[in-house]
């Protein structure tokens, strides 16, 4: 078989361990880097350009659709495929529009994880049975949205930075610490905040923590 260069990207240790472990029984697959979160995800598959990335949504510092966005942004070729315990229609229409080819429930995964990273490689799409279940409900069931429709929703009306800003921030970190972790000035990082703030109409931090809770940014 052609040899396939993984990244494995789960805040848990033994999640990694146990899909390294998973994914490296097939011959000639090799799992080249892990990461335990999403920024440190971007930066391996910047360095290594795997074949496929597997995500986790739920990590800190950056969630996997983010750095989903990222890593496809930084090459439109990368093959991503989202591993998750979350199962909803928006979000999957979220993963869907970061540039993530396929999803697979953590239930799932000793069952279905290989033969999505074998369709994603292969420039397929792959759903596990009951996600694909939600996506063709989904589909049968809502009529399209329209483009101004879309645009009003909250989430859509923040830039990707903001985006990462919005979770440090609910996830605690002060002006200081984000300036810190996206190399910014502390002033810019305040101007952000204040952005922000306005712009999602939140009047306080446990507003904005509400704020990325409901839109998957942060996991409760």
């Amino acid at each position: 078989m052609d040899p396939v260069r993984l990244l494995v990207a789960d805040d848990h240790e033994i999640v990694r361990k146990g899909l390294r472990s998973l994914l490296e029984e097939q011959p000639g697959w090799q799992v080249t880097a892990e990461a335990c979160d999403g920024r440190e995800a971007v930066e391996k598959a910047r360095e290594i350009k795997p074949d496929v990335t597997v995500l986790d949504i739920s990590m800190p510092a950056l969630n996997g659709l983010e750095a989903a966005r990222q890593m496809i942004k930084n090459d439109a070729r990368a093959k991503i495929l989202i591993l998750t315990m979350h199962e909803s229609d928006p979000l999957i229409r979220e993963v869907l529009d970061a540039g993530a080819r396929g999803y697979v429930l953590k239930s799932d995964a000793s069952r279905d994880l290989v033969t999505a990273v074998n369709a994603v490689r292969s420039n397929k799409t792959f759903f596990t049975a009951k996600v694909a279940q939600i996506v063709l409900d989904g589909y049968l069931d809502k009529k399209p949205r329209k483009i101004d429709e879309k645009k009003n929703e909250p989430r859509s009306r923040l830039t990707p930075r903001q985006r990462e800003i919005v979770q440090l921030l609910a996830e605690g970190k002060s002006s200081k610490e984000v300036a810190v972790a996206l190399a910014l000035s502390v002033k810019t990082a305040e101007t952000h905040r204040a952005n922000i703030m306005r712009r999602l109409d939140c009047h306080s931090i446990s507003e904005l923590v509400r704020y990325a809770v409901r839109n998957n940014i942060i996991e409760a």
